[in-house]
């Protein structure tokens, strides 16, 4: 890795998939990181054909054993990156008992990743309500369903409970289940990976310090 770079707050995104020469031959521009996310994410959002808010999510329970799995980016900016679950499965305890984790997002159609590590911790109350008014029907119920990361004897004994707690909701609105919730990863390493010929690929690091950032280069 290069010197590390000054720090900075705020600065112009750089455009994707450029053949212009890597930044590290030129004089280096100070680059926001949300502003640069904002704007890779955007363009993922017009490229991907499935879900460019898939991110994968590793943790690791107190002993260090790691578990990674695909979720769903639900809220992001300075403050940090949002994702929603059941608090009673296998990633929530992960999480709660060691409360670091990291994720990726790869955007084959931009030929980009974008990795961001950091400590979680819960969202509040009135930010899980928000998003959980915002779920289809459907899947609110199935928040109420389903025992997540837990053994499942069949897949109708699933449709079962699926079918009771509609009948339970029938005609009124589903309310938050107390065990279902969000988690808040707040970064402290972001890096930005770009696709060059020749795996002559440019990766961009961004590390907090303090209030601000500090942005540098990996080799590839």
């Amino acid at each position: 890795m290069d010197d590390a770079g000054p720090l900075f707050k705020t600065g112009t995104p750089q455009s994707h998939l450029s053949t212009a020469p890597s930044p590290s031959r030129r004089r280096r521009r100070m680059t926001d990181p949300f502003a640069l996310f904002n704007e890779w994410f955007a363009q993922a959002r017009e490229t991907e054909i499935n879900d460019s808010n898939a991110m994968a999510l590793a943790t690791a329970d107190a002993r260090g054993r790691p578990s990674v799995r695909m979720v769903l980016l639900k809220g992001h900016g300075p403050d940090g990156f949002i994702f929603y679950t059941n608090f009673e499965g296998r990633k929530a305890a992960e999480l709660l008992e060691n409360p670091h984790a990291a994720l990726l997002f790869h955007w084959k159609s931009l030929r980009r990743q974008v990795r961001i590590e950091g400590a979680v911790g819960p969202v509040d109350d009135a930010t899980a309500d928000a998003y959980f008014a915002s779920r289809s029907r459907d899947s609110q119920l199935g928040a109420w369903a389903s025992d997540q990361s837990r053994p499942l004897s069949s897949r109708d004994v699933f449709m079962d409970r699926f079918a009771e707690v509609s009948a339970r909701f029938e005609g009124g609105p589903v309310p938050r289940p107390p065990h279902w919730s969000g988690f808040r990863l707040m970064p402290e390493r972001i890096e930005y990976w770009q696709d060059r010929e020749h795996r002559l690929h440019e990766r961009r690091l961004f590390e907090r310090d303090g209030e601000a950032w500090r942005e540098g280069m990996l080799y590839p």
